[in-house]
């Protein structure tokens, strides 16, 4: 019996755009979107502020030392934030699995700036029980600590816990620790998903999948 809903941040509960703050980045300080994204992903400066080896105000010296530029961090932030939208029928899923009894937990490869905007703009962070976030635990998906931190998190055997991701990668791994795990697709197939588990949800059921 599922006991606890496990869910992956990006791209289930918000969209972002990687693309978008690439460019919105880049356009600060006079750089292409592909400069500002080789600097994120192949100097580990991404991955060491995802998982709390290095401070926001870290980042942004290291960002601003490897380029030689200076920049407002302010004008940085929100140019880095501001690529997020909520997915609108999400909330009301989250709802309804509150109402069945079902414990809420987040797991997220994210940043300390990217969780808090998504917390300050969105009203949809609240409904959750317990925050699993790769700058708190100093792992990221798909490395066993960060699923160890969740396994605690979630107060129920992995058996007894579904987990929706949107990178099958991950949802492979978290098989792997006994998860019962989808790949989130789209809020539709979700519902589809929690019934084949034995979750049922009536009073959403009006969702459909978009068109292909």
């Amino acid at each position: 019996m599922i006991r606890t809903c496990l869910f992956d941040l990006g791209n289930v509960l918000v969209r972002f755009s990687p693309v978008t703050m690439y460019g919105q980045i880049g356009a600060l300080c006079g750089r292409s979107a592909e400069e500002i994204r080789d600097l994120f992903l192949h100097s580990g400066l991404q991955e060491d502020f995802e998982t709390g080896r290095i401070s926001a105000a870290e980042f942004h010296q290291k960002f601003q030392d490897a380029l030689s530029v200076t920049i407002d961090p302010g004008e940085m932030q929100k140019a880095g934030s501001e690529i997020f939208s909520l997915i609108e029928p999400m909330p009301a899923i989250l709802d309804a699995l509150k109402a069945r009894g079902h414990r809420l937990v987040l797991m997220s490869n994210t940043s300390v700036t990217h969780f808090e905007f998504i917390r300050d703009r969105f009203d949809v962070l609240s409904r959750f029980d317990r925050n699993v976030l790769s700058y708190e635990v100093g792992a990221v998906k798909p490395q066993s600590a960060i699923f160890q931190a969740a396994i605690e998190a979630i107060e129920c055997f992995p058996a007894d816990c579904f987990y929706t991701d949107d990178i099958a990668e991950y949802v492979t791994a978290a098989r792997t620790f006994g998860f019962q795990a989808e790949v989130f697709r789209d809020p539709a197939t979700l519902l589809e998903q929690l019934s084949r588990y034995g979750v049922d949800l009536p009073t959403l059921k009006k969702l459909t999948p978009p068109s292909s």
